[in-house]
Formats: structure tokens, sequence, C-alpha cells
């Protein structure tokens, strides 16, 4: 079994104060009883103990159809990078079962701001193999060959993120993904859904708009040795202009949004 404890030890020791902090949730996260993958994935999008807030939010995030695009399945490793309060988290935990782990990752700004929904989430033993990761950005050190799938939600974009707004340190992006690409098992799946913004525009715009090009998550990840391996259109809105900061009124909710899928050789 996966412990996280001894590397979050050796981060602390290696980073001194700037460590990383684990701690294992317990609760429970049976799959029901289903005899295919699109079945336990029904079973896990539509389990009565997910929050009616998450639920609400499923008509425009279509979890069953990203889930099963990147193959989740009972029994794997997942890291969940930047989970944020958890939407994606639970829904893996169910998905992934009593024989699966679930290690959900958020730096210490993301914590900070998730606080009271992840003490909601992972409190009063909800989810027994969820385990979370909070590190600083450039503190992250995670277990080699460890993980099935990781999955970034919505959060790729932040890692252009600059203006040390709430504490939060421009990212080493080579360096974390290098720690990404080490901690993913060879044939491993790493997926990346994300605010479109127009093609070709600047990086510069990234942390402004909270979009990004796909073509540029793409040449990230082939540069820090993944393979491209797939893209859905699920998620595609054909009425987004693309131009409007994804965390708008106008925008929430109803962004264009890549769905890429990466693998490691």
């Amino acid at each position: 079994m996966l412990n996280l404890r001894r590397f979050a030890l050796k981060n602390h020791i290696v980073q001194l104060a700037a460590c990383a902090t684990l701690i294992s949730c317990a609760a429970t996260a049976d799959v029901p009883p289903a005899t295919s993958q699109a079945e336990i994935i029904t079973a896990a999008v539509t389990n009565p103990n997910r929050p009616e807030k998450d639920t609400v939010r499923d008509t425009q995030r279509k979890p069953a159809d990203i889930l099963q695009f990147f193959s989740i399945q009972p029994g794997q490793s997942v890291l969940d990078m930047y989970s944020g309060g958890g939407y994606y988290t639970e829904m893996l935990s169910y998905t992934v079962g009593e024989k699966g782990r679930v290690v959900a990752h958020n730096n210490t700004v993301y914590a900070g701001m998730t606080a009271e929904e992840r003490a909601i989430r992972y409190g009063d033993d909800r989810l027994n193999n969820v385990e979370v990761l909070i590190a600083p950005n450039n503190a992250l050190i995670l277990p080699t060959d460890a993980f099935d799938v990781v999955l970034f939600s919505l959060a790729y974009h932040d890692i252009y993120y600059i203006d040390g707004f709430r504490g939060w340190e421009k990212v080493d992006r080579p360096a974390m993904l290098a720690q990404v690409f080490a901690a993913t098992r060879a044939g491993g799946t790493v997926g990346v859904i994300d605010h479109i913004a127009q093609a070709d525009a600047d990086p510069a715009v990234v942390p402004k708009l909270h979009r990004i090009d796909p073509e540029l998550i793409k040449r990230d990840f082939l540069a820090a040795g993944f393979v491209f391996e797939s893209e859905s259109d699920v998620l595609l809105n054909t009425e987004d202009d693309l131009k409007g900061m994804a965390m708008m009124p106008a925008y929430r909710g109803k962004t264009s949004r890549a769905v890429l899928k990466f693998s490691k050789p």
C-alpha cells in the first residue's frame, strides 16, 4: 500500500520549514456491485453520498464521460493534482474502490481556499481510500512509480500564475512535471481538463484569463517526456469566444474546455 506518510516525512527533512503535510483520511468508499467499467463509473457519479453541491455541477462537467475517457478503474492508484475541494476526488474514490487509493493534492494556497469544503469532504470517516497531500508549489515530492493515473482538473493553467497573490509562488514547471513523470507508472495516464484560450495565445494571458491554449499544454507535457494519446470534445462549447476570464459571471461554468490524455512510455 502506498505509504505517503514516509514521503511526507522525507519532504519535511529535505525542505525543512517548507514541508509537505500529509494527512490520512478515513471513510467509506465502497464501489456498488457492477460488472463493467461504465457501470462502476455510473455508480460512482450517481452515488447518493455525493454532496448536492457537487451533483449540480455535473451537467456542465460531465464527469461520467471524463472518468470513462481517462479509463479510471477499480484498484488503481490515482493522484488528483490541485484537487481543490475534492469534486473529482470523491468520484475517483468510489470508482477505484477499496483496493484502490486516491491522493488529493493541493498547494498551500488551494488548501487555504478550500479548507471548509475539504473538512466536510474528508471528515467523519467519509472516504477511507483517500489521502490528502498538501505541499507548497516548489516543495512537492512524490513517490516514484506510484500512480496509474494523474488528473489535473481545471488547474493546470494555474501553474502559469506568477503574481504572488495570497502567497502563490511562481511554479518551476519543468521540475513539477518531472515530479509527476517520475510518480506515474510506465503505461500510466495523465489527464488534463482546462479552460481553452485562443489558438497561439501568448502564455502571458494564461494567468490573466485562467485559460490556456491546449497546444501549450501539449508542448509542456511532451517536453516532460509524456506521449500525447488523444483528446475529447465532450466539454467543447462553440458559443464560448475564448476571450473572457473564465471566472467572470458571463463565462463561469460555460467555458469551452480541453480534455487531453497523455501517457508515460
